[in-house]
């Protein structure tokens, strides 16, 4: 059975899903890197601000959509950050 389906995160989408929308892992990691650098400097993890991702991503695999056939809108293909195709 074949079954379009949306993901959280780009590495599915990458390995064949076709498509995701969520937030950049990558980013993610980078981000809590800074905090434990403010932690190891002394700072106290009560007095670091709390964040909240702001940034999505949207990732269409063309190739998948072409072997489930399914048609992606082009308002879909122009607002999406990487097309894998």
């Amino acid at each position: 059975m074949k079954l379009p389906t949306v993901y959280a995160f780009r590495e599915h989408a990458e390995d064949g899903g076709l498509m995701s929308y969520g937030v950049d892992l990558r980013g993610q990691f980078r981000r809590a890197d800074a905090y434990v650098d403010k932690i190891l400097r002394g700072e106290k993890p009560s007095d670091l601000p709390f964040e909240q991702t702001t940034t999505f991503e949207l990732v269409i695999n063309l190739r998948t959509a072409k072997g489930l056939v399914v048609t992606v809108p082009a308002s879909l293909l122009a607002r999406a950050d990487e097309i894998i195709e």
